[in-house]
């Protein structure tokens, strides 16, 4: 299963959001669908199912370590010319904590986890047509969409849960499609 952990905003930040992205919204960029709005902790890739119990265990101690926090959606960044993304204010130092718990659960559990790196929390609203592509010609500037989404700022609510989330990778060979995601786990902060 290809597996992550994530903080999944709740119906009225995603609503919120929504609500920005509409304006700017267009066809020049690959915009991710609603259901793949979340903050990824820690991205394990493909994880073998007999790993599964003790992950589960570990990222259940993980969130029970955890006090729940407020976050909310702020302002926007972009990697590169490839992704656009929201960021996120808040208990930012709560947000990395629990990043850093996830991923070494996923260690600890014997998940072969990529080189560790500043976490950085973003959400991912679209991605160049180009992306992992040649030929394809220029990226489209993502400067007017920076500019326009700059400001946004959402509500703040509680973070109070830790997801493992299942991303099933599409199969049609339709181009833009999305993965589909599913929560296979969360467990509560309790901290």
């Amino acid at each position: 299963m290809r597996l992550f952990a994530a903080v999944l905003p709740p119906a009225g930040a995603v609503s919120e959001l929504a609500a920005a992205v509409d304006g700017v919204r267009d066809d020049r960029l690959t915009w991710t669908a609603r259901a793949g709005w979340h903050f990824t902790l820690a991205f394990m890739g493909e994880v073998r199912d007999d790993v599964l119990p003790d992950l589960h265990a570990r990222l259940d101690r993980a969130a029970h370590r955890t006090a729940p926090f407020p976050l909310r959606l702020h302002g926007c960044g972009h990697f590169g010319d490839r992704a656009l993304w929201v960021g996120a204010a808040g208990e930012l130092p709560a947000l990395r904590m629990l990043a850093e718990r996830a991923d070494a659960a996923a260690r600890r559990a014997g998940v072969p986890m990529e080189q560790h790196r500043r976490y950085t929390p973003h959400l991912t609203l679209a991605r160049s047509h180009g992306h992992g592509g040649h030929g394809h010609g220029a990226a489209t500037p993502l400067r007017p969409y920076l500019d326009a989404l700059a400001d946004f700022e959402g509500t703040p609510w509680q973070v109070d849960t830790l997801s493992l989330v299942r991303s099933n990778l599409p199969v049609s060979g339709v181009p833009g499609e999305q993965p589909r995601y599913e929560t296979v786990g969360s467990w509560p902060l309790r901290g």
